[in-house]
């Protein structure tokens, strides 16, 4: 048998509520703890008092009130106080190891006829619990909360330490490891730790190749639940997470944050060998092949080797005359999709790419950087016959043939 106990589950539903199956077994004891009654209290209930009368209903509330906090159940194995003697006896089913209350379904039990009933809803995949913001529905109240969280931006939860804020408790807890530095979950194969169990339990499945997580749509596997979850965006379409600044929409959050940095400018990655800095990991790792000559990725065909597989990808196009990109507009072909991009530009008009000095626009950025040499008077392309510079390499192209021609007059000669 399967059992769960729960110090403080959420009051969603009425201990007495019985639906029908789903309890097996009720409570049965007695209290181990006492309940103090104030001299006033037992007053109260040992003499024929004349009732009290109130000025208003709010007065009458705040004097049960006072009494409801007066009458007070401790437990005697803990400490912990109650307001009742019937909220201590559910309370000392921790420590009694006490789970009367049993699912029908799969046989898992509980402390409390609550959370047997938020737990059937497992089974039944009722949501009573709806996002007025968004629609999106959960089978628990305390699930909603935390949801709303999203939209409201509330972080309730800070970190004394750094400051940093949260939307849960749990990841409070999580986060405050990182300043203790104790990672109490280590893995058996390799010796990795984690400072949770959930993110060991996801490692080890490296090791095992186990990948339980499938999408119903395509099949495909994953090894972590919330890989699924973003991969099942790609069927949807659905973009949750947007940018405040230009209105674009992401599937992942990860690439509306590297997305953001376009408006911020922010480049956080920097290459050690030569300074230059990038706005996401996978540029800069790309980029350091530069600096250690490497190209793992070479073509079959002919033998050329190239840094990135996207890029060996695109050139055995040309081996292949594929061109799988075509414009909706008028059916033209490419083997790029950058060269789509930029060809559709013709139709739409459009000029992303301004020049700081002047103002004027391009619809290509390799056409804005030979215009700002105009402004820089930069000549890069060098001919090594005569030492003449030029700004574009098709100029040098056409004057290297009148060194190509005089070469020819001479052999002639």
């Amino acid at each position: 048998m399967v059992s769960e106990n729960e110090e403080n589950p959420q009051q969603e539903d009425a201990e007495q509520v019985e639906p029908h199956g789903m309890f097996s077994g009720r409570p049965k004891g007695n209290v181990s703890g006492s309940c103090a009654l104030p001299e006033k209290a037992k007053a109260c209930e040992t003499q024929q008092r004349p009732e009290e009368t109130f000025s208003s209903h709010s007065d009458l509330i705040t004097h049960e009130r006072i009494n409801l906090e007066e009458t007070r159940c401790t437990c005697h194995e803990c400490g912990k106080s109650f307001n009742g003697s019937s909220d201590l006896f559910t309370h000392q089913r921790i420590h009694r190891g006490e789970t009367p209350y049993m699912c029908s379904e799969c046989g898992k039990s509980f402390n409390r006829s609550s959370a047997l009933i938020i737990h059937w809803r497992t089974h039944t995949g009722e949501k009573p619990y709806t996002c007025s913001e968004c629609g999106k529905s959960f089978n628990r109240s305390s699930s909603l909360i935390t949801h709303r969280r999203i939209h409201t931006g509330e972080k309730p939860y800070g970190c004394s330490e750094c400051g940093k804020h949260f939307k849960q408790s749990t990841h409070l807890i999580k986060h405050q490891i990182i300043h203790r530095g104790e990672k109490p979950y280590g893995c058996s194969e390799c010796g990795k730790r984690f400072i949770d169990s959930s993110t060991l339990i996801s490692h080890q499945r490296i090791h095992t190749g186990e990948r339980p997580y499938a999408c119903s749509e395509c099949g495909k596997r994953f090894n972590q639940h919330a890989q699924l979850v973003t991969h099942l965006r790609i069927h949807t379409g659905e973009k949750p997470y947007t940018c405040s600044e230009c209105g674009k929409s992401f599937n992942r959050s990860s690439a509306l944050i590297t997305h953001w940095r376009i408006h911020t400018g922010e480049k956080p990655y920097g290459c050690a060998e030569c300074g230059k800095r990038f706005n996401r990991s996978s540029r800069l790792i790309k980029h350091q092949l530069i600096h250690t000559g490497e190209k793992p990725y070479g073509c079959p065909e002919c033998g050329k080797r190239f840094i990135d597989s996207s890029t060996l990808i695109s050139h055995q196009r040309i081996h292949t005359g594929e061109m799988p990109y075509a414009c909706s507009e008028c059916g033209k072909s490419f083997n790029q999709i950058s060269a789509l991009i930029t060809h559709h530009r013709i139709h739409t008009g459009e000029k992303p790419f301004g020049c700081s000095a002047c103002g004027k626009r391009f619809n290509h950025s390799s056409h804005l950087i030979k215009h700002q040499r105009i402004h820089t008077g930069e000549t890069p392309y060098k001919c090594s016959e005569c030492g003449r510079r030029f700004s574009e390499s098709s100029n040098l192209i056409k004057h290297q043939k009148i060194h190509t021609r005089e070469h020819c007059n001479k052999c002639l000669d």
